[in-house]
């Protein structure tokens, strides 16, 4: 028998329809004659209480949890939206970047234009994106109903999203290698007697032959020396990354084979993430408990055994030491704000799309402060982590930090990985840092893939879409993998990092500076303000409404000016790029802003109008279905218009309109219960027998 066709009582029927009352489905619910055992009333009830969970993503024995947005879906909870955006936040550049910027631009003395960048446009713009968000509980894309002549910068946000997520996985995938190479009693770069190491390998952990004290000796005296005269001397760890996990080609043209095995440990990366993704934010949210909570654990436990190193403070006071004098250097604040606007993941559309899946009245002002400021002390967190092992392994050489200092994929894959060879039970610290790297890297990959698939379902919108929201992943995910071979090659690394330099740089700060201008001047920052408040109960304070309107885009200008003046082109070690290869760059920085010039024509070409004026104010005109999804949160100037509701009819009002009179008369007619569907249609097919 069908769930449709049971027959419940009504007190049964009462305490389904509050555990999921938005439930799309429709449901007739009958009351019975005679008596029935307590397992024939109990186990319908339970069979349909276990659909409904599954449907919604939930774990099954877990209370159902009723979503306010029922086509679309919440979060679990508060808890889950807040962790996901900290994972979002908090990824690998926190990491391998922002210690490495404290000490080059005068230690302590960064901290605070870093956190005057943070104060006036950091908080700001993470609010505004979160707010933008949730107030339509829509995307990326369909959130620019606001004023469609500028969807065009949601395409963008899709694009540089697409970038950052194909790269972004391999350097994961590269993570995943170094864990499962750390499984082994002696870690594989510690040292130089191995088939890839040449004559010029050094290393810092002596040799592995028994007997060798002389030898090991030797060894370190000459490290030491060729390290100081910065001759020839590579360590085992680098040669490790380029000769035998990248066996890097001799340029970025050369493409050679696929590495194989980078390529195995990629298809595993985006395998954990569909399948973290496989129930959209439903399931999502329940794994960042772990994901984004678990690196600080694994940051505590290395902080801990680093500090308790030799030579570790050496390494902290160069990491924190003020050099005030820097402050007057303009492109210390440049890197201030840059770092800034780049950890907190501005303008990439996961914010709005994470914050999509809020309820309408949720405190997303508290919740931007909370994964702002969470967000840059784990970057002062993680620089005590890295400086305190690399002053271990300069104090253990001999040598000043700076000469072992080093950031991104030199940090994370060379510099921590040889520093690690020094410690007792090496590989478990290998494995604990490689697998933090993991997952900060994951915790950023979900927000990204959940932010193109969230817009390509927004974007079609239909119920069918929405039901098979898993396929959509899967397809997103496939393309991301194969898009991702290419980086797998000999000269993958070449290109991963021309598309981190060029495809995720001025390109973000243009269209977030285009969104500031949209809301705040061309939909009108007092029309924004009222809608905050709508959705808050509260208006924006006024340092964010002056922010939002003055101070950020200004900031953002800044960055943008800054990042222009600064460029220089981009180079590899001792490997400068073909001009050819930094002309693709360009072409993939301007292929994000281009979409927003050629929708906004089209747009404009497309709307109602005689003359060219007239077509301009009709395009950005916010669209009729502007505002919140739900009905019953469109109030005032959205009372009068917007998308049907799609809520269920209360019990009550169902009663009334089968009579009170006949129920009370025919005990076991029919209680219908008819939902609205999703396009207004009503729905009541005849029970299933």
């Amino acid at each position: 028998m069908g769930p449709a066709g049971q027959i419940f009582s009504l007190r049964s029927a009462r305490q389904i329809l509050g555990a999921n009352g938005n439930n799309p489905n429709t449901w007739a619910f009958h009351r019975a004659q005679g008596q029935r055992s307590q397992s024939a009333k109990n186990e319908p009830k339970e069979l349909n209480n276990s659909l409904l969970s599954w449907k919604n993503g939930a774990v099954p024995g877990e209370p159902v949890k009723k979503d306010e947005n029922s086509r679309r879906g919440n979060w679990g909870n508060q808890i889950e939206f807040v962790l996901t955006s900290v994972g979002y936040a908090v990824g690998l550049g926190n990491v391998w970047r922002f210690p490495y910027l404290c000490y080059r631009n005068g230690g302590g003395a960064f901290m605070f234009p870093y956190f005057i960048m943070l104060v006036f446009c950091g908080i700001p713009l993470f609010f505004l994106e979160l707010s933008f968000g949730q107030f339509t509980s829509l995307g990326c894309l369909g959130v620019w109903k606001v004023s469609p002549m500028f969807k065009g910068v949601g395409y963008g946000m899709m694009v540089v999203s697409t970038y950052i997520g194909i790269y972004y996985n391999v350097v994961i995938c590269i993570a995943f290698y170094y864990f499962f190479m750390s499984m082994t009693n002696v870690l594989p770069w510690t040292y130089c007697n191995n088939p890839w190491n040449t004559p010029d390998c050094s290393g810092v952990a002596g040799t592995p032959r028994a007997n060798a004290t002389f030898a090991n000796v030797s060894a370190v005296v000459s490290g030491v020396t060729e390290i100081v005269n910065r001759t020839k001397r590579t360590s085992p760890s680098e040669e490790y990354w380029r000769n035998y996990v990248l066996n890097t080609s001799d340029g970025i043209g050369n493409f050679g084979e696929v590495r194989l095995p980078i390529l195995g440990c990629l298809a595993v990366s985006w395998v954990v993430v569909f399948l973290c993704l496989i129930r959209g934010v439903k399931s999502s949210g329940k794994v960042v408990y772990f994901t984004a909570t678990f690196p600080y654990v694994v940051l505590t436990i290395l902080f801990i055994r680093g500090i308790t190193l030799e030579g570790a403070i050496m390494g902290i006071k160069y990491y924190l030491t003020p050099q005030w004098h820097k402050i007057l250097d303009a492109k210390v604040w440049g890197d201030a704000a840059s770092q800034i606007f780049y950890s907190l993941g501005c303008a990439w559309g996961g914010l709005i799309t994470m914050a999509s899946y809020n309820k309408f009245h949720n405190n997303c002002f508290r919740d931007s402060i909370i994964i702002s400021v969470t967000n840059c002390a784990t970057s002062v967190y993680a620089g005590f982590v890295i400086f305190s092992i690399l002053g271990f392994m300069a104090h253990h050489l001999g040598v000043d930090v700076s000469e072992v200092a080093d950031h991104g994929p030199g940090l994370a894959f060379v510099a921590y990985p040889e520093a690690l060879t020094l410690l007792p039970i090496s590989p478990l610290w290998s494995l604990l840092f490689f697998f933090m790297l993991i997952l900060l890297g994951l915790g950023t990959q979900f927000c990204l893939l959940e932010t193109l698939v969230t817009a390509v379902v927004d974007e079609i919108g239909t119920d069918w879409i929405i039901r098979n929201k898993t396929y959509v992943t899967l397809g997103v995910a496939i393309i991301g993998f194969l898009l991702g071979v290419p980086l797998t090659t000999q000269a993958g690394i070449y290109w991963l990092l021309l598309m981190d330099n060029y495809a995720a740089s001025f390109s973000l700060v243009v269209i977030s500076c285009i969104m500031c201008i949209c809301i705040m001047y061309v939909y009108g920052h007092r029309n924004y303000f009222r809608d905050v408040e709508m959705m808050l109960g509260f208006p924006p304070p006024i340092f964010f409404r002056i922010c939002w309107r003055f101070v950020s885009p200004l900031i953002i200008t800044f960055i943008l000016i800054f990042t222009v003046i600064q460029y220089k082109p981009i180079t590899y070690n001792d490997y400068v790029y073909p001009s050819w290869s930094l002309v693709i760059g360009f072409a993939m920085a301007l292929s994000s802003v281009i979409c927003i010039p050629i929708y906004a024509l089209f747009k404009i070409a497309m709307s109602e109008g005689s003359t060219f004026a007239e077509r301009l104010k009709n395009s950005v005109k916010p669209d009729p279905d502007w505002g919140p999804a739900l009905q019953e949160h469109r109030k005032g100037r959205y009372a009068a218009m917007g998308p049907e509701s799609v809520e269920v009819c209360p019990l009550k009002e169902e009663l009334k309109d089968e009579g009170k009179e006949k129920l009370k008369e025919k005990e076991t007619d029919e209680i219908g219960l008819t939902i609205p569907g999703s396009n207004g249609s009503t729905l009541n097919p005849t029970p299933s027998a």
